[in-house]
């Protein structure tokens, strides 16, 4: 989608006012559900996130069951109200498929092998939308799986980075700024989005998808950006995990 909006200036400054490696502001909060296992809510710019996990407990139907590990059951979910356009409540392919990759995402850090024919289901609500609502809803999921208890490699982040401000000639795009985590004109009127999701002690890279187009040294350039993004929601999400259990850092 193009459009005559700025949205960097020469100096390097977004249209809302953030430089290129900044992130928008990111408020988590762990527990927030009596009758849920884990949940979280998250605040990501405009984006508002709630996440809930029940379980483990046994899969149904049986032949759904694996017998040597769990199954991890993401559903996402933007409510009707989350946009500006009012969505058709229920699942739609975007859904489906944002769901099915959360999942594999949290399978990989999740210890599926303790509970054997058992099911985890963790469901990400999106009440309010603006950019980068999967990142934002792993995000809000590894928070609510580490308040249920479910033992983890390590708690799962995700942000993205993409790229702006380039200008199209013939088919194509020269010039514009790689940026950290795009907000919703930057995602709606910019060149490249690409979303990763990581276990943050190792780096290893859980989800990893693009939008659009980068070369090689820009993409090298949005995955440090995104990386370092997730870092900095990692400190966060532990320190939301803190308040709610009232333990200081020094006593982890």
């Amino acid at each position: 989608m193009k459009s005559d909006k700025q949205l960097i200036d020469e100096t390097g400054i977004r249209s809302d006012g953030r430089k290129p490696d900044e992130l928008r502001n990111v408020i988590i909060k762990a527990g927030v559900l009596h009758r849920a296992d884990g949940s979280c809510y998250l605040e990501w710019g405009g984006n508002k996130v709630i996440a809930a996990v029940y379980g483990p407990r046994e899969a149904i139907p049986r032949h759904s069951q694996n017998s040597l590990r769990a199954i991890v059951n993401a559903r996402y979910n933007m409510a009707a109200f989350s946009v500006d356009d009012r969505k058709r409540p229920g699942p739609d392919r975007r859904s489906r498929e944002i769901s099915k990759v959360i999942s594999e995402a949290l399978e990989k850090v999740i210890l599926t092998d303790y509970y054997p024919r058992a099911a985890i289901d963790v469901n990400i609500e999106v009440l309010n939308a603006e950019a980068g609502t999967r990142c934002a809803g792993l995000t809000a999921a590894g928070v609510a799986l580490a308040d249920a208890g479910i033992p983890l490699k390590d708690i799962p982040v995700a942000c993205a980075a993409g790229k702006i401000g380039a200008t199209e000639e013939d088919g194509t795009f020269t010039g514009g700024h790689v940026v950290l985590d795009l907000g919703k004109e930057e995602d709606n009127f910019g060149n490249a989005d690409l979303p990763i999701a990581i276990a943050p002690r190792t780096n290893e890279i859980l989800l990893l998808q693009m939008d659009g187009h980068l070369s090689s040294d820009e993409f090298e350039r949005a995955l440090d950006y995104a990386i370092k993004g997730c870092h900095d929601i990692s400190k966060l999400q532990k320190e939301a995990l803190l308040k709610k259990y009232n333990v200081s850092e020094g006593d982890e």
